[in-house]
């Protein structure tokens, strides 16, 4: 709900209309496909944001495929993930995409480097992996099941932390120099790095909250304007 209130105070900030949809917590998955079916039917609506995580009960990928793809701005449906993976046009998630933006903003040339992704949620972890690796980054992917996963945090150039364990990736895990961007949001506002620790090890280091959070909303908003544009032949003007 913090993240919500978020999303629609920048959106009224930046000039966009933003609708909120509250569905009760009966909710099926059938009436929520149906739901998002006909938001992506009505042609006042340019972008849909599913907000997630969504009930247990629910059918979280059904829900996502039944965005149409050109209204998919916060990148969750397998086309938006089949484009991004291939380089090709549309939507990439939010979050990743946000990554990028700050890894380009504070210039980490990423050739050649060994890029660590601690996750793998089919809106996070993967996806940012694959935009790493067209980056010409070395990925490796870890995740809760990885064998001694602090041995191979320690061989990385780039740390991505996104798995959702409080503190998981420690200051002593931290290769001295390496950029670390820390994805996690835990209870408590504490993300899935140390940050105390592991800034003094880290060129680079994202704070939470602060840090990718805000470059998540960024995107959103970014997308959802070429979202518009593309929808009423204003792309390119």
């Amino acid at each position: 709900m913090t993240y919500v209130r978020m999303k629609r105070a920048r959106c009224a900030k930046a000039g966009i209309e933003s609708r909120l949809v509250s569905l009760p917590a009966t909710t099926t998955t059938a009436e929520l496909v149906e739901t998002l079916q006909s938001l992506s039917q009505d042609a006042g609506v340019h972008g849909i944001l599913l907000q997630h995580p969504v009930g247990p009960h629910i059918d979280e990928r059904a829900a996502f495929e039944a965005i149409a793809p050109e209204k998919d701005v916060d990148g969750v449906t397998m086309s938006s993930f089949g484009a991004m993976s291939f380089g090709l046009p549309g939507f990439a998630s939010c979050t990743p995409g946000g990554i990028m933006r700050l890894l380009d903003e504070y210039e980490v040339d990423l050739a050649g480097q060994h890029a660590v992704v601690v996750g793998r949620s089919a809106i996070l972890g993967k996806p940012v992996g694959m935009l790493l690796l067209a980056r010409d980054a070395t990925v490796t992917y870890c995740h809760s099941r990885t064998t001694d996963l602090a041995a191979i945090v320690q061989e990385a150039d780039v740390v991505v932390a996104a798995v959702g364990r409080p503190r998981l990736v420690r200051g002593e895990d931290v290769k001295p120099g390496a950029v670390v961007i820390d994805a996690g949001y835990n209870p408590g506002n504490v993300g899935d790095v140390d940050f105390d620790t592991a800034r003094t090890r880290a060129r680079l280091i994202t704070p939470v909250p602060g840090g990718v959070g805000p470059m998540t909303i960024a995107v959103l908003l970014a997308q959802t304007v070429d979202a518009a544009s593309i929808q009423l032949g204003l792309a390119g003007r």
